[in-house]
């Protein structure tokens, strides 16, 4: 093979490798996540915590909501501005 080749190939399995890898992180993101008409915040963690996390609301006060593990339905797309963790468990 030569030189050229030979690093246009590890060039695409590089590419192909990221492929791979970054799907499945795309597919259930940690954090706050919206649909078309839907948002949620899906809690990541392996120890079955419950955490803290400030929901952020269009035209109405923020709150803060306490959730466990997995992915939780905050509300309407249309009304969620965004949610985040506020550094503590509940």
């Amino acid at each position: 093979m030569t030189p050229t080749l030979a690093t246009a190939a590890l060039a695409l399995a590089s590419l192909g490798a990221v492929a791979v890898t970054a799907a499945p992180a795309a597919a259930d993101p940690c954090g706050f996540d919206e649909t078309g008409s839907d948002a949620f915040y899906r809690h990541c963690t392996s120890d079955g915590s419950h955490v803290v996390i400030k929901v952020e609301v269009a035209h109405a006060a923020d709150y803060e909501r306490c959730v466990g593990p997995g992915r939780t339905w905050l509300g309407a797309a249309g009304k969620i501005q965004g949610a985040h963790y506020a550094g503590r468990t509940c």
